[in-house]
């Protein structure tokens, strides 16, 4: 069963261009329901035995996932995983799974992304970028989440720019989740934020390497802008949630409050599907009526 979920891990990023992070945690799920499997019934299982599960035996698994503290968004994805993992098996050994592939996961409100006000997002960039104790560090951080925020970047998108970017063009393309490339159109604020910074970086910039340095020279981490937004948030009295992903939050919302279409903003953050921005954005009823009334041939 190991080789069969390593086999449908590589197939996943293969054709579907799954992140290191969304293998990893399909894997952490598989292997919690296949170790679940192992104890209920007292033995390794197999694939036959593992495709031949009853409904009392899925509740059972998802009884146990919630008992341990599961929240329903992490038992729903959880299934899922499962769900796909299964149905690959099945057709890999042209059987069926009908109990475990129409299993139900739970049902949970989705929650809407909570975006800063407009004049406390210029704040707390700019104070964000006061944070460290070098000037350098200072003027790296600025242009970090400057960037997320003036082109919706995720952090890991603007971490993941190298030299050769620099000087930053009027366009990005930038490659996000899912292997998805997408062209971002970069504010002048943000080209200057990053040219300053490339001006004062102490370490040598090669084309081929991180843009964005840690004090010792290596590509800079995450934790250090998550740190430093946190201090910040903290000056201003801001809520947990004003973390540097919500800079994307707001990048998208404001923009959709100032008019912006749905779908171009779609394009701009690099999602899949519409829905998830309807979401990213927490558009209300009363705009996406709006929206519809305006864009739709028969809305009138």
């Amino acid at each position: 069963m190991r080789a069969a979920l390593d086999e449908w891990l590589a197939q996943m990023v293969a054709l579907k261009g799954a992140s290191k992070h969304t293998t990893a945690a399909y894997r952490h799920d598989v292997l919690g329901w296949l170790g679940f499997l192992a104890q209920h019934r007292g033995g390794t299982e197999g694939a036959a035995m593992t495709l031949d599960l009853t409904q009392a035996e899925m509740r059972a698994w998802m009884a146990h996932e919630r008992g341990r503290g599961l929240s329903a968004r992490s038992l729903a994805r959880a299934l899922s995983a499962v769900k796909s993992f299964t149905g690959w098996l099945a057709d890999r050994r042209d059987e069926e799974a009908p109990v475990i592939l129409s299993t139900r996961g739970p049902k949970f409100r989705r929650r809407l992304p909570r975006p800063l006000p407009e004049d406390k997002t210029a704040e707390i960039i700019g104070i964000t970028g006061e944070q460290a104790r070098e000037d350098w560090q200072q003027a790296r951080d600025l242009a970090v989440v400057t960037l997320l925020y003036g082109c919706g970047l995720r952090i890991s998108e603007a971490l993941s720019l190298k030299g050769a970017d620099h000087p930053l063009p009027e366009v990005l393309r930038i490659t996000g989740k899912g292997g998805r490339t997408r062209l971002v159109p970069v504010l002048p604020a943000a080209r200057r934020a990053v040219a300053d910074y490339a001006d004062q970086c102490p370490w040598d910039l090669p084309p081929g390497e991180a843009l964005f340095r840690g004090a010792r020279g290596g590509p800079l981490s995450p934790r250090v802008i998550q740190l430093a937004m946190e201090r910040a948030r903290m000056q201003l009295g801001l809520p947990a949630t004003a973390t540097p992903h919500a800079l994307r939050h707001s990048f998208a919302t404001h923009l959709l409050s100032a008019g912006g279409d749905l779908r171009a903003i779609q394009e701009l953050l690099g999602h899949a599907s519409l829905s998830t921005t309807e979401a990213y954005t927490a558009v209300d009823a009363a705009r996406l009526m709006e929206v519809y009334s305006r864009s739709h041939p028969r809305a009138g």
